[in-house]
């Protein structure tokens, strides 16, 4: 008879077992294992409108004309934010570790229904201050009616050392169309869990980008279901990392119907000993035909330490289809940097431009250039900072 496994001291602060790389989708990032304290569930942390204020400065999209609603350690400030917020229970299946962990410890989220043509971005920030280990936990439900759009951008950012468990329920309805953008910006000793549902009626169209640059320990699981005909979803991403970090992606796109598109696309740095990981699946169902899914994945590591894992997967079960995955691993191109130093251009100048350009393909999925442009810039800065750490 075998004897169950211990739970940790942060299992037992939690009050649930974690995954573990016994657990296939899981082999890689190791909670049990890379969890190594406990953190307090529901631990009710005030702020003062000084911090809360500071904190939003650090957001790349501060100076981007935008509606926003902000939480701070898990709870709506009306304060800081300019539209009303209510909360939803969810629906969602609960058979998944962060899905179970986020509706244990969830206590607020936003909930919106966007009807028409929205012209401006509406940002949710979600704020962590300085305090001691806990738990900080958002569910949001967001829906685009049919015939509607919406720019959406979710913000990540915070102080101190605390376990984040975010989950987006997302519908875009027929017709419709959200571009969403995420940008995880959390604390160097935080723990960032995210799990995004999105499901996508005949004739939706999706573009969803996310920056993964802050916290020690990063999971992220996507789970797209293209439920109508010819929708089109382009999910794209850049890894940003360095010193010991570790991000983990992982995607399902389903297509459930016949004649619709699907991208995948990352776009990997990584220094120092940092580790990157990229597992996408493309499900293709019985009769969905004329289906067009491709997915690709490239890291570019910037010294011998880091390390960068992919597990590309195809599940098909139609026979008039195009798909297709690819992943790569390198160094920079030395002929590149070549070139430009013979130019004139001053190494670590000449280094930053080959990687900016490397990850600026997956930006070119961003359709609002002011928020294009922060990221740029958010970027260019982390280049910067990695240039005087060299």
């Amino acid at each position: 008879m075998s004897q169950a496994i211990a739970r940790t001291e942060a299992e037992r602060a939690l009050g649930l077992s974690l995954p573990h790389r016994r657990m296939e989708e899981w082999r890689w990032t190791d909670l049990r294992q890379l969890i190594d304290q406990p953190y307090p569930p529901r631990q009710k942390v005030e702020a003062s409108a000084a911090e809360v204020t500071r904190l939003l400065a650090q957001s790349p999209f501060a100076a981007v004309p935008a509606a926003r609603m902000v939480f701070v350690n898990g709870h709506y400030d009306a304060g800081h934010s300019k539209l009303a917020n209510g909360w939803v229970e969810s629906k969602a299946e609960a058979n998944d570790p962060l899905l179970q962990m986020n509706l244990a410890f969830a206590t607020d989220g936003a909930r919106l229904r966007i009807e028409g043509n929205e012209g401006r971005p509406l940002e949710l920030v979600f704020i962590a201050t300085g305090a001691m280990p806990r738990t900080v936990a958002t569910h949001n439900v967001i829906e685009v009616a049919d015939d509607s759009s919406a720019t959406i951008i979710e913000t990540h950012l915070g102080e101190g050392s605390y376990l984040g468990c975010s989950v987006s329920e997302i519908r875009i309805g027929h017709n419709a169309r959200l571009d969403r953008v995420k940008a995880e910006i959390e604390a160097p000793g935080a723990t960032h869990l995210a799990h995004a549902h999105v499901t996508l009626a005949r004739n939706a169209t999706l573009r969803d980008f996310t920056l993964t640059a802050g916290a020690r320990l990063n999971r992220q699981n996507g789970d797209y279901r293209l439920n109508g005909e010819y929708a089109d979803a382009r999910v794209s991403g850049a890894y940003l990392l360095a010193g010991r970090q570790h991000a983990d992606t992982r995607l399902v796109v389903d297509h459930q119907l016949a004649n619709c598109v699907s991208r995948e696309l990352f776009k990997c740095v990584m220094d120092g000993q940092a580790r990157g990981i990229f597992q996408g699946k493309v499900i293709v169902r019985p009769g969905a035909q004329k289906t067009d899914g491709k997915q690709s994945s490239h890291a570019l590591l910037l010294s011998p330490t880091a390390e960068f894992d992919a597990k590309p997967e195809l599940e098909i079960y139609a026979d008039d289809v195009v798909c297709g995955h690819g992943a790569t691993a390198g160094e920079l191109n030395h002929d590149h940097m070549f070139y430009l130093m013979s130019r004139g251009i001053p190494e670590a100048e000449a280094k930053a431009l080959l990687i900016a350009a490397f990850v600026g393909e997956a930006f070119e999925a961003i359709h609002d250039e002011g928020i294009r442009a922060a990221l740029a810039a958010h970027a260019e800065a982390w280049l910067l900072r990695q240039g005087r750490a060299g």
